[in-house]
């Protein structure tokens, strides 16, 4: 019995598929997430003022989710303009990201544990670390929460790029409910990304912060800091018709 053909975005070549190490790396940060979640509930219902703890762990965590979205637009603007196949560390993440703006749409086309494994990897190490310096400290539930969101919205801000890459049609109906809302980046507001000079709209978690940093000037500015200090020129001005 014969089956329908899939459509050409529905094979994923095997480059695009996720190895056992990326899915465990990626499974391995998100334990270290729900890990912390759990801490900051268990300091929650063991405090005597619950509610209060509650609300300060609600602010802090939405605390944590603004200033991932202001870091993921920092680093996805240091990333796109500075450095090169050569720099350390980074350098095979400069060459994604110059990639990714010639061939934006295969970032919908990798298996998210593909996406995901390199930042969970990064969260698997660092997060469990933070949250036994906090529990040395005696931090309360509000810390765990602010690390919680922090983490788990810069890991998952590879998830919600890839998302508004995605043709309406093709997402779960609450991801586009929450684009909709402006709780995740919409596809509209990041499409503006990529027209070039590739200048604005840097920020992938809510880009809550992509009015601000771009009414403001603050790339152009720290660019022009930059260059007047090192002479080097960000990739976005050779790019300007």
């Amino acid at each position: 019995m014969s089956t329908a053909p899939s459509s050409s975005h529905d094979v994923v070549p095997d480059e695009l598929r996720s190895t056992w190490p990326q899915r465990a790396w990626t499974l391995a940060g998100s334990a270290a997430i729900l890990a912390t979640l759990v801490t900051s509930a268990r300091l929650v219902a063991a405090s005597g003022s619950a509610s209060t703890d509650m609300l300060a762990a609600a602010v802090a965590a939405f605390a944590g989710y603004s200033l991932a979205d202001l870091t993921t637009g920092v680093y996805h603007w240091s990333i796109d303009n500075y450095g090169d196949a050569e720099t350390p560390v980074f350098g095979a993440q400069i060459v994604a990201f110059l990639d990714h703006h010639v061939h934006p749409s295969v970032i919908t086309r990798l298996e998210p544990c593909n996406n995901l494994h390199v930042v969970a990897g990064a969260v698997a190490v660092a997060l469990p670390a933070a949250g036994a310096a906090l529990s040395v400290r005696g931090s309360p539930a509000a810390a765990h929460a602010f690390a919680c969101a922090f983490a788990a919205c810069i890991m998952l801000s590879v998830q919600f790029h890839a998302w508004a890459h995605e043709r309406r049609s093709r997402l779960p109906l609450g991801v586009a409910a929450l684009q909709d809302a402006g709780v995740l980046v919409s596809r509209s507001q990041h499409a503006v990304h990529h027209r070039p000079p590739y200048n604005s709209n840097y920020c992938t978690v809510s880009g809550m912060w992509n009015p601000v940093l771009d009414g403001c000037k603050v790339f152009e500015a720290a660019e022009k800091v930059i260059y007047l200090a090192t002479g080097v020129q960000p990739r976005s001005w050779g790019m300007k018709t």
